[in-house]
């Protein structure tokens, strides 16, 4: 998808170089990024206020009378696209958070949290020097726990002893108390999904987060869900209050 967005944007950019550029050029040029943008299933909204900050931009007075004024406005869209994706340094996760701070990983079934979450802990492990216990909190999914205690085992991360009959939140609380008593730093807590937004999946995680209180809250999310990934981002957000 960025490869295709990529070279659609390249072309628009070839066409504006070299040009005397006008008020109708970057119009025109607006309006080729914007349909570039929705065929890369980006979502109405953000590309509206895409456009919309471009323009505003672009064809101010300093930029028309430049002595490039093209090459300033591919600037001003590449500013743009880095500001939209996230431009601003945030503190990394929970590292100043007192231990044991929690991590709660959600999102729907095959997102990729079980993955992700054992990824996030080697990273904070390996990098950051963390002492980091992951805990399967999917009872739902077959072998969803035990995946996670391979992926474990791979990275030389520790996981949470698995019980069954457990719930959800009654392994939060094991794996939170199991954390403080041999003196972990970070507890990363996979949480169970669904194919799709359910009210049972986010009561679950709500009854999780209300147990817990995790220092984050992490949606994960197929990098092929396309604009659909808003509408999840939105759904998780207004019941969770994610922080990434």
């Amino acid at each position: 998808m960025f490869n295709s967005l990529s070279d659609r944007l390249g072309g628009i950019f070839d066409g504006l170089r070299g040009k005397n550029l006008k008020e109708e050029d970057v119009n025109n040029a607006m309006r080729e990024i914007r349909i570039a943008l929705l065929e890369a299933d980006v979502a109405l909204p953000v590309v509206k206020d895409f456009i919309t900050s471009v323009k505003e931009k672009a064809v101010g007075q300093d930029v028309i009378k430049g002595v490039n004024p093209a090459q300033q406005v591919v600037k001003i869209v590449n500013d743009a696209m880095i500001e939209m994706l996230g431009s601003d340094e945030t503190e990394l996760l929970a590292l100043k958070a007192p231990a044991p701070a929690a991590i709660l990983m959600v999102g729907l079934q095959g997102s990729g949290k079980t993955t992700s979450t054992a990824k996030i802990a080697k990273f904070l492990t390996d990098k950051h020097k963390k002492k980091v216990l992951m805990a399967g909190l999917d009872v739902h999914r077959p072998a969803a726990q035990e995946q996670l205690a391979q992926l474990g085992e791979q990275t030389g991360v520790a996981t949470l002893e698995i019980i069954k009959g457990q719930s959800p939140v009654d392994i939060a609380n094991r794996a939170l108390k199991t954390a403080k008593l041999e003196g972990y730093d970070i507890v990363m807590l996979d949480t169970a999904g669904r194919l799709s937004i359910d009210e049972e999946l986010m009561e679950e995680v709500a009854a999780i987060k209300a147990a817990s209180n995790p220092a984050e809250t992490l949606l994960v999310a197929d990098a092929m869900t396309g604009q659909d990934a808003v509408n999840v981002a939105k759904a998780f957000d207004e019941k969770l209050s994610i922080t990434g």
